[in-house]
């Protein structure tokens, strides 16, 4: 009989001699009862009822989990407490700078604790509690000598390596060069960290990131000594892992989104790559984003922290303005002889002389020609798409009003097949041959967006001798060969190559950059700088050909390749707009008649200013159902603040949830702290 069962036999019922009392926070998910509940330790769980450690209790007539968070002497409540009815395990898996961590995060986000203890804290998988967490990481294999020299490529990389080697706290935005190898140069600083005793967390969007990380790390250190934490582990590997970190086996650790609360001993380096990742965010509430999980850990555990990528967030901006942290950035000459060349298509009088249709043509001259000298040489060429399929709709080619049907008014679009197809509709199957644009009497029609599928038949159509390849969706090709060839990708889906690309070219950029978004045009600024990374150094022949008009100050900043200074300038539009990060937004999602009860009973600051209502942004539903002939359909009020406020503004949010709830409101309601889609 295991030690659990054999307790459950024998329980005394005797209050513990020392600190009887336990409180408890039971993982229920409900705000008005997001709060700790007096509990008696029964004599035998003295030892294991620690705080931080998984526990069952009874509440409400039925049996729940619960985390401790702390042990004390005597309790306020007037009446009899119950005895807590088992330890589940004696593991510490919340100790306690993970419960100061989920605590700073609840304040901020307005969030129930218990959401954020379920997205941190793995589920207990008994088999896993068996697993090795004993051997020292030294022992688990043999450590190569890092080399650093790759951070010598950046203006003061070698003062701060020395910081982060030596244990002094440092933070600092890192901007790629082109063609970094950024996981081996994170490989090699986070085994410096390690084999000196310290760990390291590194943080990634994706599963691809993921592999490359650990791929680099074990050109240095055995597989053993590498721990990943990933959602798609199953239970008992993840628990096998998060213990191994827990009891400092694991030292360098690498994962996803939900990896920045791994509870790494001795931390002295973390890292979130590519922050402005919608996946860093967690879709369940209260939608934490792994960068406010790293940032707000580098204060409470005094810990490096490094926010890299090829473009800047706004976000990491206001940290590097604001004297939080310092940048990380190449010399001007490296990045001219790193880079590849970069040019908008109709950005000279000459082209533009060869090619007056530069700037509407969606393959210009330019374009065209790089791709054939690419080709040529015998390296292949990228062509970024904005999204997969075929093609979406079609707009007026005159001023691009959307083409819609004489009958029904459904979209226009182009059957599979060629281009000699006429506009048919998408709703009613009507060909219309003859049509007429109503807004300026245009027979010209173009595509909206072309999809992966469709540009791979045109281009495969005009470079006739070279094999085409797709990438995008869920057919995602993550390194191809060497040799010519065409590769159509979308955003983040684009092939590696040994080498690197002859040559890109960015197609539809209007499509990425004029999306009601706030932060469409940061986002289109990384996916090409993403992109041309890809590419090979202007001294071997690359070239970058964005088709986008050449005066657009994105499209500057591009071929520049000054992710800084556009951060700075698209942080200053945020201040004068009084939009995120320079102010603390909240948005309150809920059925229209809805917002007004529940910000009756919200006691806001002073300092809040209420925007609102709107309606939510496309794409966005409201989980729940309701009557909405009764209380109308979803609406979203704003609640914004200045930054010195933001922690109060959460907590008085979440008071007014409490409000809300405890009312026995049965209406669905949302609440989020900088969401990604404000609208």
């Amino acid at each position: 009989m295991s030690w659990r069962g054999l307790e459950c036999c024998t329980m005394s019922n005797t209050r513990a001699a020392n600190l009887p009392v336990a409180r408890v926070l039971p993982m229920l998910g409900l705000a008005h009862l997001d709060r700790a509940f007096d509990y008696l330790v029964d004599e035998q769980d003295a030892d294991a009822a620690q705080p931080g450690v998984r526990v069952r209790v009874r509440f409400a007539g039925r049996l729940v989990d619960a985390i401790v968070l702390e042990r004390v002497s005597s309790t306020s409540h007037e009446g009899s407490l119950r005895f807590i009815e088992r330890v589940i395990s004696p593991e510490v898996v919340a100790p306690e700078h993970t419960r100061m961590l989920i605590d700073a995060l609840a304040d901020r986000y307005a969030g129930i604790r218990s959401d954020i203890y379920r997205s941190a804290i793995p589920a207990r998988h008994a088999k896993a509690e068996e697993t090795d967490t004993s051997t020292p990481w030294v022992e688990l294999g043999e450590v190569a000598e890092p080399d650093l020299s790759a951070w010598t490529t950046y203006t003061h990389g070698e003062s701060f390596v020395d910081a982060v080697v030596e244990g002094k706290l440092a933070r600092a935005a890192w901007q790629l060069v082109p063609g970094e190898d950024w996981p081996a140069a994170l490989a090699a600083l986070a085994v410096k960290v390690a084999k000196d005793g310290g760990g390291a967390l590194i943080v990634v969007p994706d599963q691809d990131a993921v592999d490359r990380c650990e791929e680099a790390l074990r050109e240095l250190v055995a597989a053993k000594q590498v721990t990943t934490l990933t959602a798609s582990q199953g239970p008992q590997a993840r628990y096998s892992r998060y213990l191994s970190v827990l009891h400092g086996q694991g030292r360098i650790v690498v994962g996803t989104r939900s990896a920045a609360f791994a509870p790494v001993q001795n931390l002295r380096l973390m890292v979130v790559m590519f922050d402005g990742d919608d996946n860093l965010v967690d879709p369940r509430a209260p939608y934490v984003h792994a960068r406010e999980v790293l940032t707000t850990r580098s204060s409470l555990e005094r810990a490096c922290l490094v926010i890299g990528g090829f473009s800047r967030t706004a976000e990491a901006q206001l940290l590097v303005e604001s004297g939080w942290m310092h940048e990380l950035v190449a010399p001007r000459q490296t990045l001219r002889t790193r880079s590849p060349y970069i040019h908008a298509a109709g950005d000279s009088d000459f082209e533009l002389e060869r090619d007056p249709r530069a700037k509407q043509a969606r393959l210009p001259s330019s374009a065209f020609a790089a791709a054939t000298k690419a080709l040529e040489r015998g390296t292949p060429v990228l062509f970024q798409v904005p999204r997969t399929g075929y093609i979406q709709s079609l707009a007026c080619g005159q001023c691009r009003t959307p083409s819609r049907c004489r009958w029904c008014n459904g979209p226009l679009g182009l059957p599979s097949g060629g281009e000699a197809a006429a506009p048919t509709c998408r709703w009613c199957g009507r060909m219309d041959p003859a049509h007429v644009c109503p807004a300026c009497g245009s027979r010209r029609v173009r595509a909206v967006v072309l999809g992966t599928e469709r540009t791979a038949e045109e281009l495969g159509r005009a470079f006739a001798k070279y094999r085409v390849k797709t990438s995008g969706g869920d057919r995602i090709s993550r390194t191809i060969d060497a040799g010519p060839a065409i590769v159509v990708a979308t955003p983040g889906a684009e092939p590696r190559v040994p080498g690197g690309y002859g040559a890109a070219v960015l197609l539809d950029a209007w499509a990425l950059v004029q999306r009601p978004d706030l932060r469409a045009v940061e986002d289109t600024l990384s996916k090409w700088m993403a992109a041309a990374t890809l590419v090979q150094p202007h001294a071997d022949g690359g070239e970058v050909v964005v088709v986008a008009e050449p005066s657009m100050p994105v499209v500057q900043h591009l071929i520049r390749w000054d992710a800084p200074g556009f951060a700075a300038a698209e942080l200053a539009l945020r201040r004068e707009a009084r939009f995120p990060p320079a102010v603390h937004v909240a948005v309150v999602d809920a059925p229209r008649d809805a917002l007004e009860p529940f910000f009756e009973r919200t006691d806001l600051p002073h300092y809040a200013e209420i925007l609102g209502p709107v309606d939510l942004p496309p794409g966005v539903r409201l989980p729940g159902e309701w009557d909405q002939r009764e209380y109308g359909p979803a609406q979203r009020m704003l609640v914004r603040a200045p930054l010195t406020g933001r922690s109060a503004l959460g907590k008085a949010l979440r008071a007014g949830a409490v409000a809300w709830t405890t009312s026995k409101q049965e209406l669905p309601l949302r609440i989020q702290v900088n969401p990604v889609d404000i609208g």
